[in-house]
């Protein structure tokens, strides 16, 4: 019996680990290829549509200002412009500075936020500022972030270029990546495992997910969904399959940059990690209960990949690791040992062999120190994964049990030096 349960999780675990390999060459291929449009898109950038930007602020003083500062120089018609920082029921000083930016440009204001939306978390502040504004299309970055110029005519030039898409996403990138360890590591994570499997889903399956920051989506489909779910902790996400079950598509332009803040302590990231995890698996056990009811199968191809993520992925790593920890101690007469070293090198070496493939594509990042660095990340930082998943699941399962209210957890901001304007 042990056996055959190690066998189950071992090809549980190698065939996820294929597929984000099969994920990464699709990420190349899309990478030396998705610039060739833009010299035929430009032709169309000429009657554009409005456009506002939403940046949701709760006690943002630490970084609102530099964040105001990229929007002030975004490359966009200021007519057709508006930025809205929506400042929701801060105590600190972010209304005060974002005040001072609207008083020296006139497309930027701030929107204070109302009962009931006052302190609910993001997707609360979104839905006030959905209700009080009106541009055609609507943009959407975190109060950490600093887009470079071109940034939002990319997105909206998506838009523009693609008709039918309902939205179009951009990649982001790590401001702090060379601060700590830690940050060390989520540069890594981001160019693999956000950006690169975004442009591998988009390459092979022409699917994409809507992150959290940077994306265009158009007024007329949020309006149709009816905003954003206020009880999605990964309001992205969820927004994501919505927008695919009412027969739309997303496209992935990863033209179009932003540079983020990443947690620099482990504190921070565990417990902004841990939201994420719990807002994917509510996602996840949503609408795997309107599995039947779906109608497109894109996104049933991508509900499941979720599920498989976050659900069988982990279960396949936990009983390989429980099998072999138990078998330390007590003899459950495992006849694939070597086997399974055999694989496990594989693993490694496969593991190492994509990141660092995709690591050559950006400029700067491949060198020996990332190359030490995701060695240590298979032994570290992956491994908290797995018990941040574990402790996730029970979490949202305890909150569903017993009918608590979902309560947002707003990232920590460190001081960051003004670095100049990103290209």
């Amino acid at each position: 019996m042990a056996n055959i349960l190690f066998y189950i999780a071992l090809f549980l675990i190698w065939i996820m680990l294929l597929y984000h390999m099969f994920l990464m060459q699709g990420g190349y291929l899309h990478f030396k290829t998705f610039e060739r449009v833009i010299p035929e898109w430009e032709k169309k950038m000429v009657d554009l549509p409005t456009v506002s930007v939403f940046i949701p602020a709760h006690n943002e003083e630490v970084v609102i200002g530099q964040t105001l500062q990229a929007m002030s120089r975004l490359h966009y018609p200021k007519e057709k412009l508006e930025v809205i920082v929506i400042n929701d029921n801060s105590s600190d000083r972010t209304g005060e500075i974002a005040r001072q930016f609207s008083e020296r440009y006139s497309f930027i204001r701030v929107l204070e936020t109302e009962p009931p939306n006052k302190g609910k978390g993001k997707s609360s502040a979104l839905n006030e500022a959905l209700r009080k504004s009106s541009s055609e299309v609507i943009v959407v970055y975190d109060a950490d972030n600093t887009p470079e110029k071109m940034s939002v005519w990319y997105l909206v030039m998506g838009l523009v270029n693609d008709p039918k898409a309902a939205a179009v996403v951009g990649k982001f990138r790590v401001i702090n990546a060379a601060k700590t360890w830690l940050t060390r590591f989520i540069n890594i994570e981001t160019i693999c495992f956000q950006w690169m499997a975004q442009g591998g889903r988009f390459k092979w399956f022409k699917v994409a997910t809507i992150p959290g920051t940077n994306f265009a989506i158009r007024r007329s489909i949020v309006e149709e969904l009816g905003g954003w779910d206020v009880k999605a902790l990964a309001e992205d996400t969820e927004l994501t399959i919505r927008v695919y079950n009412k027969g739309y598509h997303i496209r992935f332009f990863p033209k179009a940059i932003t540079w983020e803040q990443e947690p620099e302590t482990l504190k921070v990231w565990w417990k902004q990690r841990t939201r994420w995890a719990r807002g994917n698996q509510y996602v996840v056990l949503k609408f795997l209960g309107q599995f039947f009811k779906l109608k497109r199968k894109s996104i049933i191809f991508d509900l499941f990949y979720f599920f498989f993520t976050y659900f069988l992925f982990f279960f396949g790593v936990i009983l390989s690791n429980t099998l072999f920890i138990i078998n330390l101690f007590y003899d459950l007469n495992l006849s694939i040992g070597n086997v399974a070293l055999a694989l496990w090198i594989l693993a490694f070496l496969l593991f190492l062999a994509e990141v660092m493939i995709t690591l050559s594509i950006e400029k700067a990042e491949m060198n020996r120190t990332n190359f030490f660095y995701v060695i240590l990340m298979y032994f570290t930082y992956s491994q908290m994964w797995i018990v941040l998943v574990v402790y996730s699941l029970f979490l949202e399962m305890k909150r569903v049990l017993f009918k608590q209210e979902v309560k947002w957890y707003k990232t920590e901001r460190f001081e960051q030096k003004d670095k100049g304007e990103k290209k």
